[in-house]
């Protein structure tokens, strides 16, 4: 039995639990994958690397609206794919290099799972290390959810931890789901010349947004790609060469790729939390109080193993706070979750942060919003914008800002005074009136917006 002050299980946040504090103390790391986490492994760096790709792959095709003649010779996936993890995979070995060789630091290259209060079994390479610890962290993340359906077909598939490493692209793609995964990479295969299918079950796409953010986008996304909406899938057949999918009312629909975005699930099933006495909500989230305590003494848990947000900030904000926590038990620091804000890096792009128009309503205010073309301002004229909107939601009454969701160029940029002023009580007259506003900047979108808002 190896005694140890700290352990964490898991590497993408809580990697930097081991702070200055941990100096003079032992510290166990347990990764059964790859260093680094779902983010900078097969998450947020790597999509949004081929977002920009995409990116400039569409500003080519789109460039004769703007006067200037440009054709896209082609697209280089391998050298695409390469340069992405050209840098990432370094970073990741770098990660794992720095504990396995830390000076306080024991890097354990398994799983580990309770066998009682702050007891851990360790299997690496079919041994069992014993392990015990006066803390234990548990940063597990999530894993991508595949539905039985497809499992059972024994067709071939990708998920996203799978998906961005191919060595070709297909000529076909099928998504299977309509959230930010499956948007996202309809963006990216598309701009690339795939030619992608999105099917849902669901009668929108992106239906965690702003109903009207949504169904904007489902109409925008049904012009670049095939969508089909309340489609549960009925049979999945096929070979390692194309796929079909059954769909309702005898529709079909063949690929050369399946791509299964249906979600992602916290990576907590293989822990035995039983015989620490951890408990869990019913999809598998460690319950964890404000500091990130669990409900067993000396076990921490953030981020995807334990959030409703399955964000990076978030993780690396509760990140934040445990590292402090962990050795400052008279100070402890809450984690601030009141304006969580995201982004959805597809074409157009999302983002959004505080209340719906709906959630606002529900929540009791008097709600008043204004939706703010792009292209009425004078930078999205010179986009030649026709689509893009920014809409705001306040209470008429009092003139409080209550949530922001925008859609169009730069929606994740736009979105930031907004996060700021919500997190800083900041009321839409203050905002709107109580700065300067660049002229003739994007940013005069979200000006247009506060300044239309009806208040008393």
């Amino acid at each position: 039995m190896t005694h140890y002050d700290l352990a964490i299980v898991g590497t993408g946040s809580g990697n930097s639990l081991v702070t200055p504090d941990f100096d003079d103390k032992r510290v166990a790391i347990i990764e059964k994958g790859i260093f680094g986490g779902t983010c900078l492994n097969v998450g947020c760096i790597p999509t949004k690397m081929f977002v920009y790709a995409a990116e400039v792959a569409l500003s080519v095709r789109d460039a004769a609206r703007y006067g200037v003649d440009a054709t896209l010779d082609g697209v280089r996936w391998r050298d695409i794919r390469d340069r992405v993890f050209g840098r990432i995979d370094p970073i990741a070995q770098g990660g794992k290099d720095y504990r396995v060789n830390g000076l306080n630091t024991t890097a354990y290259l398994g799983t580990a799972r309770f066998t009682g209060p702050r007891e851990l079994a360790v299997e690496v390479d079919g041994e069992t290390h014993p392990v015990t610890a006066d803390q234990i962290v548990l940063s597990v993340g999530a894993h991508a959810v595949v539905p039985e359906m497809v499992t059972q077909s024994g067709v071939p598939y990708q998920t996203s931890d799978t998906i961005m490493r191919i060595d070709e692209l297909p000529a076909s793609m099928v998504i299977l789901g309509g959230g930010f995964i499956s948007s996202e990479f309809a963006h990216v295969f598309s701009a690339l010349g795939v030619d992608v299918t999105v099917v849902t079950r669901g009668p929108a796409l992106l239906r965690a947004e702003d109903r009207e953010i949504s169904e904007a986008f489902t109409e925008l996304a049904t012009r670049q790609w095939t969508v089909h909406l309340d489609a549960p899938v009925e049979k999945i057949s096929g070979d390692a060469r194309s796929v079909t999918l059954s769909l309702p009312e005898g529709r079909r629909v063949e690929a050369e790729m399946l791509l299964v975005a249906t979600g992602r699930e916290p990576s907590t099933a293989g822990l035995a939390l039983d015989k620490a006495g951890v408990r869990t909500h019913d999809d598998g989230r460690i319950v964890v109080d404000e500091f990130g305590r669990t409900d067993a003494d000396g076990v921490w848990s953030l981020g995807d193993a334990s959030s409703e947000h399955q964000l990076k900030h978030v993780a690396n904000h509760e990140a934040r706070a445990v590292a402090h926590n962990l050795t400052h038990p008279g100070d402890l620091r809450a984690f601030d979750h009141r304006y969580v804000p995201s982004a959805v890096f597809t074409h157009p792009q999302i983002a959004s942060v505080g209340l719906t128009e709906q959630e606002a309503r529900e929540a009791g205010h008097d709600v008043v919003t204004k939706t703010q073309k792009y292209g009425d301002v004078a930078y999205g004229w010179a986009m030649e914008d026709q689509t893009s909107i920014a809409k705001v939601v306040a209470d008429r009454a009092t003139g409080q800002l209550l949530g922001a969701h925008f859609m169009g160029p730069d929606a994740s940029t736009l979105v930031q005074p907004v996060i700021q002023a919500l997190s800083f009580g900041l009321g839409v007259r203050e905002m709107a009136r109580g700065q300067y506003w660049i002229h003739p900047a994007l940013t005069e979108v979200l000006e247009n917006a506060l300044l239309g808002l009806d208040l008393d």
